[in-house]
């Protein structure tokens, strides 16, 4: 739980806001107006004859889990995901959760992370709990690129990618003073290694590691020099006698921002991994680092890396089904998940067939699929869709970049000081 920000600031602050809306707004639900909402559904699913019926009928559905009603989005035919209303009361605990999942991410990553399970968690609620936060107001900022030369645009997994190394020896871990940093171009996956050095041949050993699981990139990059690169490959070609690698070019500005970002971000998480776990022991953070860092939204992909990477979304174990948090607490076997599972229908659907959730459903979303030739070849399908995605995304991405970098530093003209072109290379 987010100790980061102060819980009874923020209701005081939710009440002031909740305030200066209509009492009639859709968003916010104290406990009493949740359970007359509740009510009213569960009627009109009975009768279904007044007008007020049809439009509860319309936003609201309730489920029944465990002999606790809930009220959720209708679902239409086909759809699996469940997405809860909440009261006002439930607010800090739920975003409390989330900021820490995502480590302390964002509005984009907070909002994107809430809509995969909740309807009602505003744009404005998301704000007001960032303010609060106090790890957040520390975050450090990268500084903004000037010209964008040439965005790289990767079209394959293992294309081309980056290995940089982030200097951390004025807060060394024991033996550990850096940490490398190696990233797929596509995919924006990230792969974290902690080291005692940042010798060629401890980062080559990292890196051979990865490159025996996943495969090796035709391209590695880096941003710390074109002869660190080059001795590395050295070092890797010599352990693998059937690996050929190239190094890449000199980066562009794109490039090097894109990078500064990345490792920006990573000691931010990584900061805030250490606060909330009371801790200085950086080097037992960077694979919880590295699991949030891929299974967060990435706002150039416009998906998580993981899903790029793998075609699916990340799981973390029956947490990330659509089972409400405070049900999936008390769960402890897997005879009470059958138990669990086996209730989901309850009042799901009464009087309204289109709503139905089909039991196998829920039951697919809990269980590992099976490894037959059909999930395998779906499964190649939908990693290839995520992946062109991600490369279309990414170009959509560069045309932007380039169109405000023509906007902000357009062609000099005859006639223009040495000085003025000066100052725009080096905005």
């Amino acid at each position: 739980m987010d100790t980061a920000v102060n819980r009874d600031l923020f209701f005081e602050k939710l009440h002031a806001l909740i305030a200066s809306k209509r009492e009639d707004n859709c968003f916010y639900f104290s406990q009493e107006k949740y359970s007359k909402i509740l009510s009213e559904v569960i009627s009109a699913k009975t009768k279904c004859s007044t007008p007020l019926d049809y439009r509860r009928l319309k936003r609201f559905d309730v489920i029944k889990i465990n002999g606790k009603k809930k009220l959720i989005v209708p679902l239409k035919s086909g759809e699996t995901n469940i997405q809860y209303y909440v009261t006002n009361d439930e607010l800090f605990s739920i975003l409390s959760e989330t900021h820490t999942r995502t480590g302390h991410g964002g509005r984009t990553r907070m909002l994107k992370e809430l809509q995969v399970k909740y309807k009602n968690i505003t744009y404005e609620v998301v704000m007001l709990y960032l303010n609060l936060c106090k790890q957040c107001q520390m975050k450090q900022s990268t500084p903004k690129k000037g010209i964008v030369a040439k965005p790289i645009i990767s079209s394959e997994l293992n294309s081309r990618c980056q290995v940089d190394l982030i200097d951390l020896q004025s807060h060394r871990d024991g033996e550990y003073k850096f940490i490398m940093v190696y990233q797929d171009y596509l995919t924006k996956f990230v792969q974290l290694r902690p080291l005692k050095t940042k010798i060629a041949k401890e980062v080559a050993y990292h890196l051979l590691q990865i490159f025996l699981t996943f495969g090796a990139p035709a391209i590695l990059q880096s941003n710390n020099g074109r002869e660190f690169c080059n001795q590395v490959i050295s070092e890797l070609c010599a352990t693998w006698k059937d690996v050929k690698i190239v190094h890449g070019k000199p980066c562009h500005s794109q490039t090097q921002g894109s990078t500064e970002k990345t490792n920006q971000d990573i000691q931010n998480m990584l900061t805030a991994w250490m606060n909330d776990n009371d801790t200085n022991k950086w080097s037992d953070g960077l694979s919880f680092v590295q699991f949030t860092k891929n299974t967060t939204y990435h706002e150039g992909i416009r998906q998580s890396p993981y899903e790029a990477m793998f075609g699916v979304k990340p799981k973390r174990g029956i947490a990330s089904s659509s089972l409400p948090d405070e049900q999936i607490a008390n769960i402890e076997t897997e005879e009470q998940l059958e138990e669990m599972v086996n209730t989901l229908e309850e009042n799901l659907s009464s009087g309204h067939t289109e709503n139905h959730i089909p039991k196998e459903n829920i039951e697919k979303e809990l269980q590992p699929a099976m490894s037959s030739y059909q999930t395998l070849t779906e499964q190649h399908e939908f990693i290839s869709i995520k992946r062109a995605a991600a490369k279309e995304n990414l170009l959509l991405q560069a045309t932007k970049m380039l169109r405000t970098s023509k906007g902000k530093f357009p062609p000099p003209q005859i006639g223009d000081t040495s000085c003025s072109i000066g100052e725009l290379l080096w905005e």
